[in-house]
């Protein structure tokens, strides 16, 4: 979800696992920028045109092919479910996240929370008319994650240790046993 702290838990995790990382969010924002456009406005275009989040979902799928990446897009849990080794998803209350968004993009609460449910309506709209993908069954996570009660310091923490437990699922391997 936009303003969850998406970016900023991935980046935290692939500096800790020394893996590259992908935004599709900062794919699309660059896009928007190019063209001129607001979120919003290339979220509608995207609407009418699905080449535009086709591009942005196949380098996310080619990336996470490549393997050692952490992939930072609102989708990925959905498309990327038989490739990723786990997948977490942040939420936090509407009024959260249009308060982050407004600082981080330096614009007013109310800009920010007009934008933010314009940009969730077409994502839902587009993605299950794309994808057949119901945003709001959140059953291909690993980790579900209400941000709004915890710093992104405790979102990291909370998130590493489930990923060392799923490591250890997977690996069975004594390193991991003494942490990574």
């Amino acid at each position: 979800m936009p303003g969850s702290g998406k970016s900023t838990l991935a980046k935290k995790i692939a500096e800790w696992l020394g893996l590259r990382m992908v935004s599709a969010g900062s794919l699309f924002r660059s896009l928007a920028t190019q063209k001129g456009l607001t979120l919003s406005e290339l979220s509608r275009i995207a609407e009418e045109d699905p080449s535009i989040d086709k591009m942005i979902d196949e380098m996310s799928l080619s990336e996470a092919s490549k393997g050692c990446v952490v992939i930072d897009a609102h989708i990925a849990g959905w498309i990327l479910k038989n490739v990723a080794h786990f997948r977490i998803y942040l939420t936090a209350p509407e009024d959260v996240r249009a308060k982050r968004i407004a600082e981080r993009d330096g614009k007013s609460y109310e800009d920010a929370l007009r934008e933010l449910r314009m940009r969730e309506e077409s994502e839902r709209r587009r993605f299950k008319t794309y994808y057949g993908i119901d945003i709001r069954d959140l059953r291909s996570f690993d980790l579900v994650i209400n941000t709004a009660s915890f710093s992104a310091e405790e979102v990291f923490e909370i998130s590493k240790k489930a990923i060392e437990l799923k490591l250890k699922t997977l690996c069975r391997t004594p390193h991991l046993e003494r942490g990574l």
